[in-house]
C-alpha cells in the first residue's frame, strides 16, 4: 500500500510530488500532486502527523473540522472519461488518498492530512453519508491501511511506537526520493481503532500490507533482509515468506480478485552505474521513484513479469474484477511527468487505454467487487491548489 506517501510527486523532477512513495498503492500519495515541484506524500512516504490518543478513533480530534458528506460531482467528469457514468466527491479538502473497501463495501478505509495534523493519519468513511472516524492512534505519521475479513479488524503501517510526531522529511540533497523509515511497522487494530498491537515488526521499514480477497493471506513490503522486497505472511503475521528478490524497490501489492496473482510496482536498477546510484542511497533508507514500471506474478512470487515498459512512474496498480485487466496511475503521456492519469493495460501487457484525463492527478484506484463503481483519488475540483480528494464513480465498460 508505498501511500504509496505523496504518491506521484514528480513534476519533472518535483513533479515526483505526486508519487505515493509508500502507498499501497503508491508512496506519499500523489496527493500533492498539484502542488509541485516540491514533492511530497503514495503509494512512499508522508508528511508528518501529530498526536491524539492512544488507543485510536475516540480520542479528541484537532481543530478545523473538515467537511463531511458525499455529493454528486459528474461536473467534474472530463471529455474522454466514457467509463464514468457517474462521479459523487466523498471528502473536502486536505490530502485524502489510497482509499479501500471493506469487505461488505459500506465503508472506505483511507489515509489522510487533514484538521491540522502534518502527517497522515487513518480514516474509516462510511459510504452512506461520508462521515469520518479516526483509527490510527494519531500519533507518527501512517501508511497503507486494510480492512481484515469481515470487517472487525483493520491493519495499517504507522512509527508512533518511535515517535509522536512525523519524523524527519527525507534528505532531498539526493533530489526526489522517497523514505522508507525503518520505524514503519505494521499493526492490527479493532475496526474503531483501538487496541492496535504490532502484527509485522522488522529492524527495518514493514508496511504497504494488502489483503487477498480469498482472507488467507497479507501481502507487504519489507527491507527486513536489506533490500525492499514483497513478503506475504498469514493474518496472524505467522507463515512469512519472500517473493522477490531482485535489486531495487518492490512494493505496492495488490492481490487478483482469485488471489492467485499479485500485481505491484517496481524499480530495478539497469547496469552498474545505476545499481551503483541505488545502493548508495538504500542504505539511507530512500529509493527515488521516477521510473516505476507494472510487474505480475503467482501468489508464491513464481512467473514475476512486466507489464509496463514505458519509463516513466507507473504505480497504483489494482485489478479489475474480470481478472484479466489491470487499472493503474501513470505520467506517460505528460512530457514533464506532472500530470498523473488512471490507464488499464491488460494482464499480457495489451491493450492500453488511457481512463482519465484531469489535468493535474487521478491515483490510487480500486474497483467494487462487482465492477460497477471506482474509488480513486484526484486533485480535481479541489478548494485550493494541492487538494487530494477522494472520488466515487459509476463505472460502465
Amino acid at each position: 500500500m508505498l501511500r504509496l506517501r505523496p504518491a506521484p510527486r514528480l513534476r519533472a523532477l518535483a513533479a515526483l510530488a505526486l508519487l505515493p512513495a509508500l502507498a499501497c498503492g503508491g508512496g506519499e500519495p500523489a496527493k500533492k500532486a498539484e502542488g509541485a515541484a516540491s514533492a511530497t506524500k503514495d503509494d512512499g512516504a508522508k508528511a508528518a502527523e501529530a498526536a491524539t490518543p492512544p488507543e485510536g478513533g475516540d480520542a479528541g480530534e484537532p481543530a478545523g473540522k473538515v467537511k463531511v458528506g458525499i455529493e454528486d460531482a459528474s461536473a467534474l467528469i472530463r471529455e474522454g472519461e466514457r467509463h464514468f457514468a457517474g462521479l459523487k466527491q466523498l471528502t473536502f479538502g486536505g490530502e485524502n488518498a489510497e482509499a479501500y473497501y471493506s469487505t461488505d463495501e459500506s465503508k472506505l478505509i483511507l489515509q489522510s492530512t487533514r484538521e491540522g495534523r502534518e502527517c497522515d493519519q487513518i480514516y474509516t468513511l462510511s459510504l452512506a453519508d461520508g462521515a469520518t472516524t479516526l483509527v490510527s492512534t494519531g500519533k507518527g505519521r501512517t501508511t497503507c491501511a486494510y480492512f481484515l475479513p469481515g470487517d472487525a479488524q483493520i491493519v495499517y503501517a504507522s512509527t508512533h511506537a518511535a515517535a509522536d510526531d512525523c519524523l524527519p522529511p527525507p534528505d532531498r540533497s539526493h533530489g526526489y526520493v522517497w523514505k522508507l523509515y525503518d520505524e514503519f511497522d505494521i499493526y492490527v487494530a479493532n475496526a474503531d481503532g483501538s487496541e492496535p498491537k504490532v502484527l509485522s515488526a522488522s529492524p527495518g521499514y514493514d508496511a504497504e500490507a494488502t489483503v487477498s480477497p480469498q482472507g488467507d493471506r497479507i501481502v507487504f513490503t519489507s527491507t527486513r533482509d536489506g533490500d525492499p522486497e514483497i513478503y506475504t505472511m498469514a493474518l496472524d503475521g505467522s507463515d512469512l515468506k519472500r517473493l522477490t528478490n531482485a535489486p531495487g524497490y518492490d512494493g505496492g501489492a495488490f492481490f487478483s480478485p482469485d488471489g492467485t496473482k499479485i500485481v505491484y510496482r517496481a524499480n530495478h536498477p539497469e547496469g552498474e552505474e545505476e545499481l551503483a546510484k541505488y545502493e548508495e542511497i538504500r542504505k539511507e533508507g530512500l529509493v527515488r521513484p521516477t521510473r516505476l514500471e507494472i510487474f505480475v506474478m503467482d501468489h508464491d512470487g513464481q512467473n514475476q513479469r512486466q507489464i509496463t515498459r514505458n519509463g516513466r512512474a507507473n504505480f497504483a496498480p489494482f485489478y479489475h474484477p474480470d481478472g484479466r485487466r489491470i487499472i493503474f496511475a501513470s505520467n506517460m503521456n505528460d512530457p514533464l511527468q506532472r500530470n498523473f492519469d488512471l490507464y488499464m493495460i491488460g494482464e499480457d501487457g495489451e491493450g492500453l487505454e488511457q481512463i482519465t484525463f484531469e489535468s493535474s492527478f487521478d491515483g490510487f484506484p480500486m474497483f467494487s467487487r462487482d465492477g460497477k463503481h471506482l474509488v480513486f483519488a484526484s486533485n480535481r475540483g479541489g478548494a485550493k491548489r494541492g487538494d487530494t480528494n477522494v472520488f466515487l464513480a459509476e463505472w460502465q465498460d
